[in-house]
């Protein structure tokens, strides 16, 4: 049986998720790589890379960039974007990686983490992220932050895009904050709709830190947001750590 995010990650995520854009990436990579501190040519790992937005804003800020993703769907839209070919990008599982390491600094962005259902899976991926770095190699993990994620959960929302109709119904069950879309071609009303599901496990600050420790990894900061600098366990709306391998 697939796992969800096998599923999820097609065709249809490019219309769900459209909205991303390239600039608001550029941003983000500028203010990530001020806390980073890398020097220009160092290499990057961008761990669930998707479409490749930051992996190519990594890439142009002057960093040897390799993007990883499970999605084959993400990854040919990715190398769509970038006919240069400035990114590696490969297909992998994140929580065991067919690379060497050496790597300066490894990315993990927006909420791209906490997909399975035990905690030593979660604990997998940042022991991969350990391999991956040299020593006193850089990580950032862009986590969304439980409180705010809680208090600010929209529990249904439906939009048009291109034809399709898009249902979202969101809910915190279990520990995890849960998303179901139903999309329906509005041109067809007999076509069957397509249903998905996403799901993110919420782990706190302190319980994140703790398997990060299990890791061998250091959190060293952890901001609020690409425009906080500090992190409001309450009022912040991510919860981005910081961090190196020793």
């Amino acid at each position: 049986m697939a796992e969800w995010f096998e599923e999820s990650f097609g065709e249809d995520y490019l219309l769900v998720y459209k909205h991303r854009d390239v600039q608001g990436a550029k941003r983000e990579v500028h203010k990530m790589t001020s806390w980073l501190g890398l020097p220009k040519g160092a290499k990057v790992l961008d761990l669930c890379c998707g479409m490749g937005r930051h992996s190519l804003a990594l890439a142009e800020s002057g960093f040897e960039v390799t993007g990883v993703d499970l999605s084959e769907v993400l990854l040919r839209e990715a190398r769509r974007n970038d006919p240069e070919g400035r990114v590696a990008w490969l297909r992998a599982d994140m929580r065991k990686l067919p690379l060497d390491g050496g790597y300066d600094a490894v990315v993990n962005l927006f909420s791209s983490f906490g997909y399975f259902e035990r905690d030593e899976e979660h604990v997998k991926v940042l022991r991969e992220i350990h391999r991956m770095l040299k020593p006193q190699g850089r990580f950032i993990i862009d986590f969304l932050n439980p409180a705010y994620t809680a208090a600010h959960l929209v529990p249904v929302s439906q939009r048009v895009d291109d034809g399709q109709r898009i249902d979202e119904q969101r809910a915190i069950e279990q520990g995890y904050v849960k998303k179901w879309i139903t999309i329906t071609n509005e041109a067809n009303p007999g076509e069957a709709p397509r249903r998905y599901v996403e799901r993110i496990k919420l782990y706190s600050r302190e319980t994140f830190e703790a398997m990060l420790v299990e890791a061998g990894l250091v959190l060293e900061q952890v901001h609020g947001g690409y425009d906080e600098e500090r992190y409001d366990p309450e009022r912040s709306p991510r919860m981005i750590m910081v961090g190196r391998r020793p």
